[in-house]
């Protein structure tokens, strides 16, 4: 029996469970218990490669920015909802006297449904998804978002609510309207919705009897040149076939298929198709926690995060992903011309990614405040340059490619590890974006150490040898560096800087990338007093030592599954597969993760959907699997 937290709705009261479709709404029949909802993160994302929609438990789209992930939203419900979630900002459908919804995603697509239902039996599904398909041979993904609402049983009565906003939900748009059309203006530009319900039903938001299918496809101002039904369910047959070949072509582990799929979507979904980028998640302002203050946008290109996303990606066959990316870091490279580079970007290559707070919107549940832009893009963070050479070193070595690097991408590269040599034991703000404390990060060393290695063993394979030398003694040097200088004595462990005392649970990736054996005792050592300091059960925390906010209460998600891969990999594997399946128990009900997680609770906290968590889902069952052979 499921024993989480009771989620409050209105007057009435529900209990979620992660594994659960259904949510049961007590309550009289003649309310409304659409009206005013508690956020939550249990949410669906929908999406094309251009952009990203959130659709809530009640078939609302509560989130959702246009043209690009980091655009303005258009539906921004969800950063105001500190006294419940409501019409302001979203894209929804009610149905009257509603008391009960299910939400799953087609299987093997970016295809939701959601399925409501009254107290008599009356019900209705709504399907969401954004158009992805080829046509005459380029790929069709539009800024646009497809609502197909059909009744399911007797004689449900609905209303539509579209409330888009801009200028994050200062401006209401003006409306003009059409035979089957209405457009909404506002300065940011022009939304379209095409619809074969009554227009003046959706303009007046009134109630009415849902007699058979309608369609809304809400996007560019741009006409239709067939059916708007015929064309939203060409629109599904098409976007779903799209993810079903894409699906097929993955290499699975025989274990927890569906878990790993979905992962696989919603990374892919998170990769900007227009220039190759991938965001960290699709959210700004979500706390890492309660009433925290730690409220960050993430709808940027982390090179960091981006890396681990293409090595998960690599790991199941799909090196689509990272051919598209690196198109886009060869850009970053390039404009770097040997010097800094920054830990993210824009999607579009943007640098000055300013950093300012809305006063306009309370927050997601009133806890404030709303950033746009992130201060991290001034930030010195020295791994930065191991990730680009990680994230390009299968480029170097895959045959499958339409084009494999070449000697050319290798001395493009090379400034990248140059850079690292320089700069491997020089204080910086590390991977945690520490904003007002520089120190020499065991985790920034290690990738220095990692662009060298790497850049050895591709030099090897292009027949470099005078480059493999430099590149193997530099890496050496460093290796030798960072054993000595993180290794605590009085902590047997491997710690977060050099000369330093705290514990970290980034040095879990020195197994991960291949830095030292993970039968090593010190390593072994390193993994206990993580376990022993930063775990809360089967959740891990990200350090012990106070940041600019204080002590992290909550679980950093990636985390929990680094000490699952490096339990794995040190012979615990019953132990890391007790843990993977928890960490799997507290996905959301569509098999979502955020950032963070509250232990004792369970709940989900955090920019949503997080890539790194997605990318620990795929890793752990990859790692952890029994092996096909064992049942073909």
């Amino acid at each position: 029996m499921y024993s989480g937290p009771l989620c409050r709705i209105g007057g009435f009261s529900c209990r979620t469970s992660p594994t659960n479709k259904g949510v049961a709404v007590s309550g009289p029949a003649t309310d409304n218990p659409f009206l005013k909802r508690d956020a939550t993160l249990d949410l669906a994302l929908i999406g094309n490669c251009a952009i990203g929609a959130l659709v809530d438990r009640y078939a609302r789209i509560v989130w959702c920015c246009m043209p690009r992930f980091d655009s303005d939203p258009v539906f921004h419900a969800l950063l105001d909802s500190g006294e419940g979630v409501g019409h302001d900002g979203t894209l929804a459908v009610e149905l009257e006297g509603a008391v009960r919804s299910e939400q799953f995603y087609e299987p093997g697509t970016a295809v939701v449904r959601t399925r409501l239902f009254d107290a008599a039996g009356h019900g209705i599904e709504v399907t969401d998804f954004a158009p992805r398909f080829w046509v005459r041979e380029r790929m069709f993904h539009p800024a646009q978002l497809v609502r197909r609402i059909r009744p399911l049983s007797g004689r449900p009565r609905v209303r539509l609510i579209v409330r888009p906003r801009s200028e994050w939900g200062t401006v209401a748009p003006t409306l003009t309207r059409g035979s089957n059309h209405v457009r909404y203006v506002s300065p940011s530009g022009t939304l379209r919705l095409s619809t074969d319900a009554p227009l003046t039903y959706v303009l007046d938001e009134t109630w009415f009897s849902l007699h058979g299918p309608i369609s809304m496809l809400l996007g560019p101002d741009e006409t239709i040149s067939s059916g708007i039904g015929e064309t939203a369910r060409d629109f599904e047959e098409q976007t779903a076939l799209y993810w079903r070949e894409w699906t097929r072509r993955l290499a699975l582990p025989l274990e927890w298929q569906e878990a790993v799929i979905r992962a696989a979507i919603t990374l892919k979904l998170c990769q900007y198709g227009d220039t190759g980028a991938i965001v960290a998640a699709m959210t700004t302002s979500i706390p890492e926690a309660p009433n925290s203050q730690r409220n960050w946008d993430y709808r940027y290109c982390w090179l960091r995060d981006a890396f681990f996303v293409v090595r998960a990606l690599n790991s199941l066959s799909e090196v689509g992903t990272m051919e598209d990316y690196l198109r886009w870091v060869h850009d970053v490279v390039r404009s770097a011309d040997g010097g800094h580079v920054q830990p993210l970007y824009g999607v579009g290559l943007e640098e000055g990614l300013v950093e300012r707070e809305l006063a306009n919107l309370g927050g997601y549940r009133g806890m404030g405040p709303v950033r746009v832009g992130n201060q991290a893009y001034e930030h010195f963070q020295h791994d930065v340059y191991g990730n680009i050479v990680l994230g390009a070193a299968q480029a170097f070595h895959d045959h499958r490619l339409f084009r494999r690097a070449d000697v050319d991408d290798f001395a493009a590269l090379e400034p990248m590890g140059e850079r690292a040599w320089q700069l491997h034991d020089q204080p910086d703000a590390g991977m945690w974006e520490l904003r007002t404390r520089s120190r020499v990060h065991t985790s920034s060393s290690l990738m220095c150490w990692a662009a060298c290695d790497r850049l050895a063993k591709i030099a090897t394979t292009l027949g470099l040898r005078d480059r493999h030398t430099l590149w193997a003694d530099r890496a050496a040097v460093i290796r030798r560096r960072i054993l000595e200088a993180s290794w605590n004595e009085e902590r047997k462990a491997f710690v977060e800087s050099f000369g330093g005392r705290d514990l970290d649970a980034s040095v879990l990736l020195m197994a991960e990338v291949g830095f030292i054996d993970p039968k090593d005792p010190r390593f072994v050592a390193t993994v206990d007093a993580l376990e022993a300091t930063l775990c809360d059960g089967p959740f891990m925390r990200r350090y012990e030592a106070p940041d600019d906010f204080g002590r992290p209460e909550t679980a950093f998600n990636v985390c929990s599954f680094w000490r699952i891969d490096a339990l794995a990999r040190i012979g615990r594997v019953e132990q890391a597969r007790e843990i993977f399946e928890t960490l799997l128990s507290r996905r959301n009900h569509v098999g979502l993760l955020s950032e963070d997680l509250k232990p004792d609770t369970g709940e989900l906290w955090g920019n949503f959907p997080q890539t790194y968590s997605m990318v620990g889902i795929i890793n752990g069952a990859m790692r952890l699997s029994k092996p096909w052979d064992t049942v073909v």
